[in-house]
């Protein structure tokens, strides 16, 4: 079995570097792809209320038999749920679907500016913490300004910022920014949505020097840079391909040409100045 590392968080938890992600699957699904990734080796497990499949999550988890405190198990607070008491009430729905006494990280899943309800919720995350629900709190798709008005207005920096990261949107100065606070940088659709990237021939170049896939080309770019990464899987061979490229070493040469695929373009367009998700 595959030993992941770690890295650890400013709540003084590890997170593990590669991990399982689980957006548009539903819950009979994930609960299978769940179950088998835990068996080959994986240990964080990322979810959102978003995805409303954390039901299935929690089955896969539970299925698995691996103990509880060897696994860390991320989920979301969706855009509807913003505010200081709707997100404590999402909080115990969201263990409650999982079937978890704890979260070992709960984020926001988006700033969502226009409605200003983000210090609010961070507050009741804040109290979450607290109260032992979760044992790590963080962000997804904090741009710098958001980032600033929870420094000043709040006393927990987030133990991570989740962002949209590939070779065609390295964000290196968010990465930077997030580093330089202290908070943990995820990468989310590292594969940018997979078939153009997955075509450039500057990566299949590389694969073929290294003897590997394209796929793990790209992961092994993300964890190269210190970022935790999580791909999804459904067929246990991708799953174990995905845990492989833990043993993918780059070279400054590779590195050097896939920054050449950087275009600036997010997948799926969303940006986080404007971007709404309820």
């Amino acid at each position: 079995m595959t030993s992941v590392p770690a890295l650890k968080l400013t709540s003084g938890a590890e997170i593990p570097q590669l991990g399982l992600g689980t957006a548009r699957v539903p819950d009979e699904e994930i609960r299978r792809i769940v179950a088998e990734a835990i068996g080959l080796g994986y240990r964080l497990i990322d979810t959102a209320a978003k995805y409303e499949n954390e039901l299935g999550v929690g089955q896969g988890i539970a299925d698995s038999g691996v103990p509880r405190e060897d696994l860390f198990v991320t989920t979301k607070l969706r855009g509807a749920d913003q505010g200081y008491g709707p997100t404590l009430q999402a909080i115990d729905d969201s263990r409650e679907r999982l079937g978890l006494d704890y979260l070992d990280l709960y984020l926001i899943h988006w700033p969502l500016p226009r409605l200003d309800r983000y210090v609010d919720s961070w507050r009741a995350m804040e109290e979450a913490v607290a109260l032992g629900k979760v044992r790590a709190i963080g962000v997804s798709n904090f741009l710098p300004e958001h980032l600033d008005r929870l420094a000043a207005e709040t006393t927990t920096v987030p133990a991570v910022n989740q962002i949209e990261i590939h070779p065609h949107l390295p964000q290196r100065e968010l990465i930077a920014e997030n580093t330089r606070r202290g908070i943990v940088t995820e990468s989310w659709s590292p594969l940018a949505n997979a078939n153009d990237l997955l075509k450039a021939p500057e990566l299949t170049e590389i694969a073929a020097a290294h003897g590997c896939s394209v796929v793990q080309v790209v992961l092994a770019w993300h964890l190269r840079q210190g970022l935790v990464v999580i791909p999804k899987a459904s067929h246990p061979d991708r799953l174990r391909q995905n845990l492989d490229a833990l043993g993918v070493q780059l070279t400054d040469e590779d590195v050097d040409r896939i920054a050449t695929l950087d275009t600036g373009t997010r997948a799926g367009g969303q940006d986080p100045a404007t971007h709404e998700e309820f």
